[in-house]
């Protein structure tokens, strides 16, 4: 199944763009604001919390950078009319990061002011491994202001073991997942870059390393047996259900999504949308793979 995987995602520049914009569809909200609130409001009826996207990662130009920040301004401003049970995400490297790390700080104020306000949350995604200090430091930096900010940590990195402790230690939100950049194998833990299971024992003892010191920790994982365990530290540690919620992608392992949400857990919905919906599907393919596997099995029911 790995090879088939690998395949069909080394075979979607080939595939005819329409084609990809019919798959995505799937998996991505829509192009609009407008098409990502139906959704949204379809997955809170169900009682699912969600986390809006604005698709877009890095940018060329700062002035590309205010126009993101000003969509999330109003997505933000969407999420309190209508009453949403939702947050939003962000990737620092769309509001300049990489260009100008004070302007990104700024807008990135802006953002988190209005979220404040407006009484939403805000979680930093993590990015390549070229990004991961900046962005610890961006987001120690807001929090020292605003606490209503998480961030995102990947459990495949060798230093996350070194960065989780002074957040853990001053009551942060974070965001554990697997991690899904391609990067050096020497950052990696053991035969991460051969064996994605073999991240499973790492993610755990970050998530309890969470549980353990009174902080809040979103599971992000749609590894079935990344969350048996995971369940079965919750009920062995008696960790209160507003400790924690599950996290998973739009349209991916829906089944799964469904029984947590049956068994009582908390689950958040990661829903992006937007124009940049043809690089978010390639990159996210070739990627991960496995989602590939999800696509193929999606057409061919296979």
């Amino acid at each position: 199944m790995q090879f088939l995987n690998t395949m069909v995602a080394r075979a979607i520049p080939f595939i005819p763009r329409a084609l990809v914009q019919k798959i995505s569809r799937r998996y991505i909200a829509g192009d609009t604001l407008e098409e990502a609130l139906i959704r949204v409001q379809q997955l809170n009826a169900q009682g699912f919390l969600v986390t809006l996207d604005v698709l877009g990662e890095a940018v060329s130009t700062l002035e590309q950078t205010q126009a993101t920040a000003d969509d999330y301004i109003k997505v933000i401003d969407a999420i309190h009319t209508h009453g949403l049970q939702a947050s939003i995400s962000i990737k620092p490297s769309a509001l300049g990061l990489l260009l100008d790390e004070q302007h990104c700080e700024q807008l990135t104020r802006r953002i988190l002011d209005c979220a404040s306000q407006r009484q939403t949350s805000i979680c930093l995604d993590m990015e390549d491994a070229g990004c991961t200090q900046k962005e610890i430091d961006l987001f120690v930096r807001l929090k020292a202001c605003n606490r209503s900010i998480s961030l995102a940590l990947q459990a495949y990195l060798l230093r996350t073991y070194q960065d989780i402790e002074p957040l853990v230690r001053d009551i942060s939100s974070l965001r554990i997942c697997k991690g899904i950049y391609v990067e050096d194998p020497s950052l990696l833990v053991p035969n991460a870059s051969d064996d994605r299971t073999a991240i499973n024992e790492h993610f755990l003892k970050h998530v309890s390393r969470c549980f353990d010191t009174g902080n809040f920790v979103a599971i992000a994982t749609h590894d079935a047996v990344l969350i048996k365990q995971a369940i079965a530290l919750i009920h062995r540690n008696q960790i209160d259900r507003s400790k924690f919620e599950f996290q998973m992608l739009l349209g991916v392992c829906e089944p799964l999504r469904d029984q947590l949400l049956a068994m009582g857990f908390n689950v958040r919905i990661y829903v992006p949308y937007g124009h940049d919906w043809y690089g978010y599907s390639t990159r996210r393919l070739n990627e991960n793979p496995r989602i590939a596997g999800y696509v193929a099995k999606a057409l061919f029911g296979f």
